[in-house]
């Protein structure tokens, strides 16, 4: 008789869980990843995340996370995407690029050639972009259009272990790019990322970490409602910023990506080829 309750109030506990889900936010935004491994995007994501920060390397597990925002009376979903696994898959990271909303990119500062990948996954980014939007000059419009960040991270290490000057970093980026020198393990400069992100994303502010209150997903489902959360518990206020990870999340198909990129067959004049996609 136990093992059937626990078994119904699993199933009643995750129709939520779905219900939520079907309530699309009226504001949703993919926040992609990139960088060569063991540069700090998984600490970095976990400060995003209000996570803290582990001392050891452990490879990606989860390259898709998901959080609900309920923020001035409106609701947002940021959708992350830690694309590190695709960067032997350039069909794949194309792919990425192109339905992606906000950049990322990480390098560490004693790796020279994590460096050297940014700037060529940043130079892609812009190219992949312009041409999506049809830009006559690819490179000058988009970097003005695309909301695109560069993290260097590990500044907490010695000086003598770093292998790229600030310097060197400005010339090859540019100063209208949004550049900063971070810092995983002791958070250094990480709000102002996280802020600049949000501004650079069309997003609000309170979107960063330390600017709303985490909650459970029941809470979250509850100040969207409008639900008492629970017996003898009060609604909190529903004005207040709050956020809740989405724990189902799953990266939508390669093919939901692919027509989300195409866009719909609508419109298109009979006879005329359907004009192709280049994500190689």
């Amino acid at each position: 008789m136990t093992r059937i309750t626990s078994i119904f109030r699993d199933r009643k506990f995750f129709s939520r869980y779905w219900m939520l889900l079907s309530m699309r936010p009226q504001n949703c935004k993919r926040i992609v990843v990139l960088g060569a491994p063991r540069v700090g995007k998984t600490s970095i994501l976990r400060r995003y995340l209000r996570d803290g920060f582990v001392e050891d390397y452990s490879p990606t597990s989860e390259d898709f996370l998901r959080k609900l925002f309920r923020i001035r009376g409106e609701t947002y979903q940021i959708d992350i995407l830690d694309a590190s696994r695709e960067r032997d898959f350039p069909a794949k990271r194309r792919l990425s690029i192109l339905t992606g909303d906000i950049f990322l990119l990480v390098f560490s500062l004693d790796d020279r050639s994590s460096f050297e990948e940014v700037c060529a996954l940043r130079t892609e980014i812009l190219a992949a972009k312009s041409k999506l939007t049809k830009s006559s000059v690819p490179e000058q419009c988009a970097q003005l259009q695309v909301p695109l960040l560069v993290c260097a991270n590990k500044v907490d290490l010695l000086e003598s272990e770093r292998e790229i000057s600030k310097a060197e970093v400005l010339q090859a980026l540019g100063d209208d790019c949004a550049y900063f020198e971070t810092s995983a393990k002791d958070s250094t400069n990480l709000e102002k990322v996280f802020e600049t992100l949000a501004k650079r994303g069309g997003l609000p502010t309170e979107t960063g970490p330390s600017q709303h209150r985490k909650v459970s997903l029941r809470s979250y489902q509850a100040i969207r409602t409008g639900r008492v959360a629970g017996r003898g518990s009060q609604t909190p206020g529903r004005e207040d910023p709050c956020g809740a990870l989405y724990p189902l999340a799953r990266r939508p198909s390669f093919s939901t990506d692919l027509r989300k990129v195409i866009g719909p067959n609508t419109g298109r004049k009979p006879g005329k080829a359907r004009e192709k996609c280049q994500i190689q």
